[in-house]
């Protein structure tokens, strides 16, 4: 039978990579591109075609950052499809990112610059704001509205015939410092960010906690360094001038500067043909690549997650849902 995939954020970057992956593994597949730019999507879909000529790639208008598009696009798909074998959540933001260049001089001449690198830890924070939904635009984006999506979802994901995968795309730059269980949405932080990818780590492992019973498990996976859309807008255009070459020497010495997209989707990808019991719930699967980048691989690294926190987190987010739930039926 032939596999229902969804991808959210799928018109470019990882996830059009990840996309072109999946139909040279399975060309029987049906895949389905969740975008919120429906434009971008169709030409998505062209390449796609092009390359995958008698491939089946279905469009799909999704606003993750949106309750209502949501809601819409989830009862869209269940209207389309009668299953869904693989959920990749891999669309995200990171709005109005201030570069610290004092620090990124500081740490070029030290022993850390390799992780500075890395996990651009101490280098980037963010300016968030309120959506049309009262919710903070980054946490809703990356984190609840995948979340909402999941719920929505779950007649097909926890279906006794079968089991169902869900993947994150999670980040280095995912850091336990930056979340606050008492401010799951980072209203008051400067790194919205950071604080939604621990935050989605955490609700993985939730997750698995709750619905594998059920034929639903989780995974969380690390692209590595990638230079996507997302990346480049982190510094001016000058700047990339002067930091890729160095990138590139920096390369040689650590297998986590993945650079491009389809590196960068080899955790992804690799995800894709295992056994989802042979999966380590508390791991996170990181994209890696050799020094010259003849090869890449895929690698698990443990997490650093507090298992009594992400319950409360995955309390905390469906109580939430509750209330936009009812603040639609209102509105209607």
């Amino acid at each position: 039978m032939e596999k229902v995939v969804l991808v959210t954020g799928a018109s470019s970057g990882i996830g059009l990579a990840l996309c072109d992956r999946l139909l040279t593994t399975d060309s029987r597949l049906r895949l389905c591109l969740a975008c919120r730019n429906m434009q971008r999507a169709e030409a998505a879909r062209s390449a796609l075609l092009t390359s995958h000529s008698n491939a089946r790639v279905d469009l799909l208008h999704l606003d993750v950052g949106s309750v209502q598009s949501v809601l819409a696009a989830a009862q869209e798909f269940k209207a389309r499809y009668n299953r869904i074998d693989f959920l990749y959540l891999n669309a995200g933001i990171m709005p109005n990112p201030q570069f610290d260049v004092k620090a990124f001089f500081k740490g070029l001449f030290s022993r850390n610059v390799i992780n500075m690198f890395v996990t651009a830890e101490g280098l980037l924070t963010q300016q968030d704001r309120l959506n049309s939904d009262g919710l903070q635009e980054v946490f809703a984006t990356n984190l609840f509205g995948h979340f909402l999506l999941i719920r929505e979802l779950e007649p097909l994901l926890c279906e006794a015939a079968h089991t169902s995968r869900i993947v994150w795309t999670s980040s280095s730059n995912a850091c336990r410092s930056a979340f606050s269980i008492e401010d799951v949405q980072h209203g008051n932080g400067m790194e919205p960010y950071s604080s939604s990818k621990y935050a989605s780590d955490m609700l993985s492992l939730a997750l698995n906690r709750h619905k594998n019973s059920q034929g639903l498990f989780s995974s969380v996976m690390c692209p590595g360094l990638v230079m996507t859309n997302l990346t480049y807008g982190i510094l001016p255009s000058f700047f990339w001038i002067l930091v890729t070459p160095i990138m590139w020497l920096i390369r040689i010495f650590t297998n986590t500067f993945t650079l491009t997209p389809y590196n960068g989707a080899e955790a992804l990808h690799w995800l894709f043909v295992q056994n989802p019991e042979s999966l380590d719930p508390r791991a996170k699967y990181h994209s890696l690549t050799s020094g010259l980048g003849a090869w890449n691989y895929t690698q698990p690294r443990q997490m650093d997650i507090d298992e009594e926190m992400s319950e409360v987190l995955y309390s905390k987010l469906l109580d939430l849902e509750k209330v936009v739930r009812k603040n639609e039926c209102e509105k209607c």
